[in-house]
């Protein structure tokens, strides 16, 4: 028969009690981490850990309590042993403590709940905890877990963690108080990193490192910080009296005066230096989102009033600001900011006092010359909305004689630089200031000869993540661009690999053959966020003239427009084969790809080859040549100036033409 585990039926209920403790002891960890994934993301990690810990401690029954706690029922014949059966009453009980903790964030109630009663366990002060920092699919992993429904972050700990049968699983989440148990266990399996990557392939790892609330590294919070606070507590107690007593006043004589002239105002509104949002320092070791506004307030002039308020005037009201050069970024937004913005630098470079602002979704750096400088003041807006931690990693702050200086995030560890076209040297270190601004960097002069491609190689602190190196390319806007590499799919039918960072050494040889070419992409744009260079196919080339490797070079602005750039490479060079714009082909939602060029072997005849992605089963010329495979790669005779249709046929008996645009390479 069922057993009931949080109340007595044979045994005194104290007994009942000291096995559930003795389970809860056993079963601590993964009663924490339940909670530490189902609690939302945005309360930050070192609430979440004293949280998690808080929740899974309160999970034991009380004794002799005046109704039991609501149970996960035996299976008919009793045969699953009682102390699994406790576990996942413990289960059910902080699961649905962390679901409801989910739904009062951010209300009054939450608020209240946070603090009251004062005294609860555990009690950290003076110290911030969090999870050592885990590796570049971790953090992946973390994006999806935290815009996803909270019972579908429970089914997913409870089904690919704790390892629990389906039917467990859907008991414990009807336990704890789920609408829809199945729903949320679908939505679970369905979780996955982008490209074919599961999230269930990578949390079995992960729950080691990036979600272990119980290995945690500390750190002291802001001491200076906290001092200032001490102090000026008894000040801030009086000015909210002071201020109370002038709002009275003012609301006597202001009533009835009506609401006219209240939009202009607000239209013309200026923020001021001392409306600026400053971030606490420590924030970015903290927090679930690594982007801009985990950036402290940095420069030796972040008190210079006036500075600043040229700096938001300048921004706020461009016209009124005379003798400003003022340029946005193609996509960005004209409009002033919407609010105070947040600041992260004010401080002197090269003689040029600089201020950078962010507003949300926006970066500004106002650019101001020393008073010996014959240049006008400069004010540069552009779009960083959904920064992340690498497109955030980094903002050009200064210009000059064809090389860059940049202000790189706090949890930036290590940086250097390195020419994509030698990817045999090894980077080389950059000096960076206590400030985080580095020295100057070269910068590949646009339409110029194609002689060094330098980039940035920056490496992510172990606080928010492990062996994270990647590359950052300039652009010429505020913010450089972010390189990555799909590698070649494997034999048969694998599942689409995901892009990986541009370090390793196969990423680094085939960015070094087309580094020229991808600078093309977007000519002109200084909004490109991201490109992503992916090898989709390699062939044999007739003749016995080695082997190509088919690439697509997809470029993203900030403003979400795209380009991409299809190219073959041989032994002797690269060729451009198409060009194209306004095309989902080469990302996650086009991962399907079908291109054809013609080829010229050295024994001077001309080929059309053709190629496509791992999903294609088989391709079809027609035309003044007619040619098929049931390959992945053709190669037929045919005149340089034929013109062939080619088609590919996908797993599902689906034809994919191939990809065609405005720039098709020796056609």
């Amino acid at each position: 028969m069922p057993v009931s585990r949080f109340r007595a039926t044979s045994r005194p209920a104290r007994r009942h009690v000291q096995r559930a403790e003795s389970v809860l002891v056993e079963q601590y960890g993964g009663l924490v981490r339940l909670a530490y994934l189902v609690l939302p993301a945005s309360a930050g990690r070192h609430r979440r850990v004293l949280r998690a810990h808080a929740l899974a401690q309160r999970a034991l029954p009380k004794a002799g309590g005046a109704r039991p706690a609501p149970g996960v029922p035996a299976p008919r014949g009793g045969a699953e042993p009682v102390a699994s059966l406790i576990g996942n009453d413990l289960r059910a009980a902080v699961l649905r403590a962390a679901l409801r903790d989910g739904r009062r964030a951010g209300t009054w109630t939450g608020r209240a709940a946070a603090v009251w009663p004062p005294r609860r366990m555990p009690i950290v002060l003076g110290l911030r905890l969090f999870p050592r920092s885990g590796n570049a699919d971790d953090m992946a992993l973390g994006r999806v877990l935290a815009g996803a429904e909270p019972a579908t972050r429970g089914a997913f700990v409870l089904r690919h963690v704790d390892g629990l049968p389906e039917p467990q699983v859907l008991e414990v989440l009807r336990s704890a108080g789920v609408d829809d148990p199945a729903g949320a266990l679908r939505a679970a399996d369905r979780l996955d990193l982008g490209n074919g990557t599961t999230a269930a392939s990578v949390l079995p790892a992960a729950a080691h490192s990036e979600f272990d609330a119980c290995t945690v590294h500390a750190q002291p919070t802001d001491l200076l910080r906290r001092r200032r606070r001490t102090r000026l507590a008894g000040a801030v107690l009086l000015a909210a009296l002071v201020t109370a007593t002038a709002l009275v006043a003012t609301d006597r004589d202001t009533a009835g005066s009506g609401g006219a002239g209240s939009d202009a105002a607000r239209s013309s509104y200026t923020p001021a230096a001392s409306d600026l949002r400053r971030t606490d320092p420590s924030l970015w070791a903290d927090t679930s989102r690594v982007d801009f506004t985990a950036w402290p307030a940095r420069g030796d002039r972040t008190d210079d009033a006036a500075l600043l308020n040229r700096a938001l005037e300048s921004w706020s009201g461009p016209a009124r600001a005379k003798g400003t050069r003022v340029s946005f970024a193609p996509g960005t937004p004209t409009d002033p900011p919407p609010r105070s913005p947040q600041l992260l630098f004010a401080g002197e470079v090269d003689g040029t006092a600089v201020v950078l602002l962010h507003d949300g979704g926006r970066l500004a750096r106002y650019s101001e010359p020393g008073t010996s400088g014959s240049e006008d003041a400069a004010l540069a807006v552009a779009r960083a909305d959904d920064a992340d931690v690498t497109t955030a990693a980094a903002v050009a702050v200064a210009r000059r004689d064809g090389a860059a200086r940049y202000l790189l995030a706090p949890w930036i560890a290590e940086a250097g630089t390195r020419d994509l076209l030698r990817p045999d040297d090894a980077a080389r270190d950059l000096g960076v200031s206590a400030e985080g601004v580095t020295d100057a960097v070269p910068v590949a002069s646009a339409g110029g000869a194609c002689e060094r491609r330098p980039v940035l190689q920056l490496r992510s602190s172990s606080r928010i993540v492990e062996d994270h190196s990647f590359l950052l390319a300039d652009r010429g806007g505020l913010s450089p661009a972010h390189l990555t590499y799909t590698p070649l799919p494997g034999a048969g039918t694998p599942p689409a690999r995901q892009p990986r960072e541009a370090t390793g050494s196969a990423a680094l040889v085939a960015w070094s053959r087309l580094a020229c070419g991808t600078g093309a992409l977007f000519d002109g744009d200084t909004s490109v966020r991201a490109v992503n260079l992916w090898d989709f196919a390699d062939q044999r080339l007739p003749g016995d003239a080695g082997r190509a490797v088919w690439s697509c070079a997809r470029a993203v602005t900030w403003s979400g427009t795209d380009e991409v750039s299809v190219d073959l490479r041989t032994g002797d060079g690269a060729q451009r084969v198409v060009r194209a714009r306004g095309t989902a082909a080469c990302s996650r939602f086009g991962q399907h790809v079908v291109a054809d060029t013609h080829w010229r072997s050295p024994d001077g005849d001309w080929y059309v080859l053709a190629a496509g992605s791992r999903a294609v089963t088989g391709l079809r010329v027609t035309g003044r040549v007619e040619a098929e495979s049931d390959e992945r790669t053709l190669a037929v005779r045919a005149p340089r100036d034929s013109e062939p249709e080619v088609k590919g046929r996908l797993r599902t008996g689906e034809d994919l033409p191939a990809l065609t645009g405005d720039g098709d390479g020796d056609r």
